[in-house]
């Protein structure tokens, strides 16, 4: 089997890919910081692709069978027809969940006592014990729309700093886990870290008992714009928003006013609306927002390649025994739905 590896090297990572029998692995030289056409003697008699984003002339790849990313989104995979010719996907689901999560409680924690306005008190030697730095989490209500393993490693932290747990699904009930990456020991297998479950027809009532709402979905056409004015408007002005999905998942116009005038207490935002985002855009300005350059992942951690090559490794193993891989992307999802 011809794996194909257009990812920097990580030398743990290729050395157990290399224990299993039967593989032959090369490595691109540079790996892809966007869309490229790779020559086709390299693409000839590829079986496996691990990437973050495929060539531009994949059509060339006619023994493909399966494409591992190294994201959690999968827009990248879009409009490839890869169920059409019968190429499986996987993504990169699980590697994130931990440090996602760690941001969202840091964010909740920074928001709520207005860590932003002390330190520019403590830049200013200015000596304010204001009850709005001295507010806590506990008894406070958490509301996660999407229940992936973002969602469920935020939960049962949120659980462990004493809030509540609301969740808004697809369904109205908690999606099952099956075949999916998770770090031992985290997320919710069994949803019971969730103390209410939402459908689509309870979203008002939803989003108007939050204290925080956390965005846990992907993008994908039907999340693009899900957020707008309506949605901001039903939760109450003393709540926070964190988006650390995708930025274009918020109404960008909407996100605005709501800040503005102040239909909601602040906002956390790691992901945005323009790479990098531009000096002179507004949302740098509010003084009740944390504002993150697309960190909240912690891609560039060495725990981030160490899971991101455990999927791979356990999937290359799976692939040959012909199981059911780990992350794998259905055809509705990668024809966008």
């Amino acid at each position: 089997m011809k794996i194909l590896i257009d990812l920097a090297p990580y030398p743990a990572g290729l050395a157990a890919l290399q224990r299993l029998s039967g593989v032959e692995v090369e490595c691109v030289e540079t790996p892809a910081v966007q869309a490229r056409p790779l020559p086709v003697a390299t693409l000839r008699d590829v079986e496996v692709l691990f990437c973050t984003i495929p060539p531009s002339n994949h059509a060339e790849m006619t023994a493909l069978r399966w494409i591992q990313i190294a994201s959690a989104g999968y827009v990248q995979l879009f409009g490839l027809d890869l169920p059409q010719r019968g190429i499986a996907a996987t993504n990169a689901l699980g590697c994130f969940d931990v440090p996602i999560a760690e941001w969202n409680l840091a964010m909740m924690v920074n928001l709520l006592r207005d860590f932003r306005q002390m330190i520019r008190n403590q830049d200013g030697a200015i000596w304010d014990r204001s009850a709005r730095f001295q507010r806590e989490l506990r008894g406070l209500t958490v509301g996660i729309w999407g229940y992936g393993g973002i969602g469920r490693e935020t939960a049962r932290l949120a659980r462990a700093f004493g809030m509540r747990v609301h969740v808004l699904t697809r369904t109205g009930k908690i999606p099952l886990r099956e075949e999916t990456y998770c770090v031992p020991g985290t997320g919710d297998p069994d949803g019971s870290c969730a103390d209410r479950v939402f459908g689509p027809e309870e979203e008002k009532a939803f989003l108007g008992g939050l204290d925080f709402l956390v965005l846990a979905m992907p993008l994908t056409p039907r999340t693009e714009g899900l957020l707008g004015e309506a949605q901001l408007r039903a939760l109450p002005p003393h709540s926070f928003l964190l988006n650390p999905a995708r930025g274009p998942i918020l109404q960008q116009a909407a996100l605005l006013r709501a800040l503005g005038e102040k239909w909601i207490a602040g906002a956390a935002l790691d992901t945005h609306y323009h790479y990098p985002m531009p000096p002179e855009h507004p949302l740098w300005r509010f003084p009740n927002v944390i504002f993150t350059p697309h960190i909240s992942g912690s891609s560039l951690s060495p725990r981030f390649e160490a899971r991101l090559w455990d999927i791979f490794v356990q999937n290359v193993d799976r692939h040959q025994r012909g199981a059911r891989l780990l992350n794998l992307l259905t055809p509705a999802q990668l024809n966008g739905n």
